[in-house]
């Protein structure tokens, strides 16, 4: 692949680990992002690399091949160590005994799908957890959960690239000839490319509009709240089970639900929820109520804790719930890596080294048909 030319647009984390999966390939790649880098939806993400909050089936072969690849991946840069890779686990709660028969049956098809989904009991769980509400009617333990700080991993895997960086560059149109794809225009003049990949994120369905190949990638906006600093007080990525069914429905109408982890610098993340409102980037404050009132529920003991911000953004949200990796079939040389929505930071380096198979003619690890771009829920334009 020595001498192709690949432009990846976007520089948030999943183009970031396209770009660096297609250098390692031999491509001359360009990086082009409207912004800066990692600085849209991966600024407003809390980093997470999960696998407890997908069932069986594509997406958690994807969330397992990305999980096996992260500690590889950061072993191989150079600007790793503000990545703050935090390997803690997960665990997962249920507060009803309706909420614990879900729970258990979710985590028995995990177990069956090759997760390691331990079952706690009261004494282990308050160990764990010594903040922890005791009115829990089920708890999982998920140790394969982790967490990185997303800015610094963006930047960590395009510094790890050999790649031209644009900023402050916005897509204006496609430049094709009788073979297809042959570069983009840009508002910082034209660049030649072979292969451009559409890594824009909750704008990708936009993007795909001016590049003439709409898909249906639109944005679900979330809002987070954060503590200042305490002692050390949530130990594990923490979260109602209710996240599941809240990540999964396609309503555009507001949906919450308890999940609160602690960051390195001694902050709580209080998160989340999930609502369709376009690109309105106002805070919600019926959201951070929601949020600041089911966070206490399970941690009783951050009432009175001072909230030092809130922030929100969007999220690529694709009506099956499955990412975009792949060609366009419309338009030779055009490939998509999008629609991840609260799962890209950790389903991005899967997807790089996915897209990097795809592009380069070989089977990749998984398999990567059930996020074709030719299928109903994203050609469909279901809006």
């Amino acid at each position: 692949m020595y001498g192709t030319r690949a432009v990846v647009i976007g520089a948030g984390i999943v183009g970031a680990a396209c770009a660096r999966e297609l250098s390692a390939e031999g491509f001359e790649v360009t990086v082009v992002d409207r912004g800066r880098p990692g600085g849209a939806t991966t600024a407003h993400g809390e980093g997470n690399v999960l696998v407890s909050d997908k069932g069986p089936g594509p997406e958690l072969e994807l969330a397992r091949l990305s999980r096996r690849l992260w500690p590889e991946v950061l072993a191989g840069l150079p600007a790793a160590d503000g990545v703050e890779w935090d390997a803690k686990g997960g665990i997962v709660v249920a507060t009803t005994e309706a909420g614990a028969r879900a729970l258990t049956e979710f985590a028995e098809g995990q177990r069956a799908a090759g997760i390691v989904a331990e079952p706690m009991d009261a004494g282990a769980l308050a160990a764990a957890e010594p903040h922890l509400t005791r009115d829990v009617t089920a708890a999982i333990h998920y140790p394969e959960d982790a967490q990185v700080q997303p800015v610094a991993a963006a930047t960590a895997l395009l510094a790890a690239a050999e790649v031209t960086l644009y900023t402050r560059c916005e897509v204006i149109g496609v430049l094709t000839g009788s073979g297809g794809v042959t570069g983009i225009r840009t508002t910082s003049g034209e660049l030649p490319a072979d292969v451009v990949v559409n890594a824009a994120g909750p704008w990708a369905g936009e993007l795909s509009a001016v590049l003439g190949a709409p898909i249906d990638v639109r944005p679900r906006r979330g809002e987070v709240l954060v503590t200042t600093p305490m002692p050390p007080t949530v130990f594990h990525k923490v979260y109602d089970a209710d996240y599941v069914g809240a990540v999964g429905s396609g309503s555009a109408e507001l949906q919450t639900s308890a999940v609160v982890e602690s960051t390195k610098a001694g902050t709580i993340l209080l998160g989340s929820s999930r609502r369709q409102v376009g690109f309105d980037d106002r805070l919600h404050v019926g959201a951070l109520s929601a949020i600041a009132a089911k966070a206490l529920r399970l941690f009783p003991g951050l009432a009175g804790v001072p909230v030092m911000r809130a922030y929100g953004g969007f999220r690529p949200f694709v009506p099956d719930h499955l990412p975009v990796i792949g060609a366009d079939p419309r338009l030779p040389g055009l490939w998509h890596a999008s629609g991840h929505e609260g799962a890209g930071i950790g389903l991005s380096v899967g997807t790089g080294r996915v897209l990097r198979d795809l592009v380069a003619g070989r089977r990749p690890e998984i398999d990567a048909s059930p996020f074709r771009v030719d299928r109903p829920a994203v050609l469909g334009g279901g809006r």
